[in-house]
């Protein structure tokens, strides 16, 4: 039975599991302590950085970081409204054919019952195993499941809890991150602490080796117990650049040997278990000599073209933690995403936000219920397809750049293409009731033999000179780009 060895050269043997190429839409619950004051993502960060919102929330809210600090905002968090498999079912519902749940961010706070780590949900807040309740859910569904880490980043990423306020009241009060009761909890990372540390990001990973072996140590624990089918990470492979493409020569060396043996550990694990290797392991760095030992996963972001290997975009119906002042993104907004990568050989991995109890409020069931709707109709269409000769047709491209994701104005051309055995799916992203829709990508030679409309039947066509026009019905069964099923001969 082949195995894998922690190098580079072993592990671009992988292949991309079928789970994965048809999954196309996963469901992603990014949620933990940082949910708690429901004032958004890096709370834990920016709680210790004087000045910025989430600082002044925190002080006014629960006090001054010297007196009130993460530590006790994680034992507020008690997700008593926690009901995994009445969630898991309306996933399902939405067209998820994956799920992965949080396992740690960079609070350093675990979702799971760790040996290694005291601060967890199961000792501390909910006194619930929440990895361990997601995944049952999700294998009584039958959806393969994974896990996202975010604590290669947060040895550095947490340097400003050793800091102080600079003025006001509480001027040189220490944080509690400088209690030395709670070092282990908040890192002993002095070297990347300092007055020129606030509000820096760089460098992404640390160089500190006794953290780099923790790491190592907790993504095996965390495959031992779980045994996923997909590991997210935040970042680039532990511990190379996640700012910048990788230049590097990419061999076995102490700069990424920990990312390394744990995804072998990742990719061994799986054969174990199933006779062969399911999982995937998807990391930030588009430097292919990096992410071939995996998948490619862009953070709210886009390619411009249709990718050789499967790739993933994660992004969120509105921020990465519930945030009760946060607009959320529209149904057609999501649908609109999810058929572009699926166009270009990719998934899209949707966080749904929940508060801090575990429910979702009415406006994130809102959108669950529209994308239901949309998949029941389209779920032929989505879900086992793969790219055709062309991504689409219009001008309209999905403008995602730098963390940023504009809406669409489709118009009446733009079009995205799947297919799947003979029958190629032309999703109609502007398209118009009792118009005629065109499309110019059908050669000659190729015989169109029918053309559904789904969720109507079969509609008018004619095919002449490489141009196919269908005569839409007066009515359109759907307002989120409606999909015709063009069968070829």
């Amino acid at each position: 039975m082949k195995t894998f060895e922690a190098a580079f050269d072993s592990l671009y043997t992988h292949d991309y599991p079928a789970w994965f190429r048809d999954a196309k839409l996963g469901i992603w619950s990014h949620w933990g302590p940082q949910s708690v004051p429901m004032c958004g993502d890096w709370y834990a960060r920016n709680m210790y950085i004087q000045g910025t919102p989430q600082y002044l929330y925190h002080l006014r809210h629960y006090g001054h970081p010297s007196q009130f600090g993460y530590k006790d905002i994680c034992a507020l968090w008690k997700a008593e409204r926690f009901d995994p498999d009445a969630l898991m079912d309306r996933y399902v519902k939405a067209g998820a054919r994956y799920f992965v749940a949080q396992a740690t961010h960079h609070d350093h706070f675990f979702n799971y019952d760790s040996a290694l780590n005291p601060m967890n949900s199961v000792r501390v807040g909910p006194k619930k195993d929440i990895v361990g309740l997601w995944k049952a859910a999700a294998e009584k569904r039958g959806l393969p499941f994974g896990v996202s880490e975010h604590l290669g980043a947060s040895f550095s990423w947490w340097r400003v809890n050793k800091g102080c306020d600079a003025w006001g009241p509480y001027r040189g009060v220490p944080y509690d991150g400088c209690d030395p009761a709670w070092r282990d909890f908040y890192h002993d990372n002095g070297e990347h602490a300092g007055p020129d540390a606030i509000g820096r990001l760089e460098p992404w990973y640390t160089d500190n080796p006794r953290f780099k072996r923790y790491w190592q140590q907790c993504m095996l624990e965390l495959i031992d117990r779980y045994t996923p089918d997909l590991l997210y990470t935040d970042g680039s492979l532990p511990f190379g650049d996640h700012w910048q493409e990788e230049k590097a020569a990419f061999t076995l060396d102490g700069r990424y040997r920990e990312g390394l043996e744990a995804v072998a550990h990742l990719y061994n694990a799986s054969i174990a278990r199933y006779g062969e290797n399911r999982a995937v392991y998807t990391q930030k760095c588009r430097d292919a000599g990096v992410y071939r030992v995996g998948v490619l996963d862009i953070e709210r972001g886009m390619l411009d073209q249709a990718s050789e290997y499967p790739w993933q975009t994660d992004t969120c119906i509105g921020g990465w933690f519930y945030d009760a002042k946060a607009a959320y993104k529209k149904p057609r907004e999501i649908i609109d995403i999810l058929l572009d990568v699926a166009a270009k050989n990719g998934c899209m991995l949707l966080n749904i936000l929940q508060r801090p109890d575990g429910s979702i409020d009415e406006e994130t069931g809102y959108i669950l219920d529209e994308m239901a709707a949309w998949y029941a109709v389209h779920g032929e269409a989505l879900y086992g397809s793969r790219p055709w000769k062309r991504v689409g047709e219009g001008r309209t491209q999905l403008a995602f750049r730098d963390f940023r994701e504009d809406a669409a104005q489709w118009q009446e051309d733009d079009v995205r293409y799947v297919c799947r055995d003979k029958t190629v799916f032309a999703f109609l992203m502007g398209a118009r009731p009792g118009r005629a829709a065109v499309l110019r990508s059908f050669d000659e030679g190729e015989q169109v033999r029918a053309v559904r409309l789904l969720g109507v039947g079969s509609v008018p066509f004619a095919h002449q000179y490489g141009v196919l026009t269908v005569q839409l019905p007066p009515q359109l069964p759907t307002e989120y780009a409606p999909c015709l099923a063009v069968e070829l001969g």
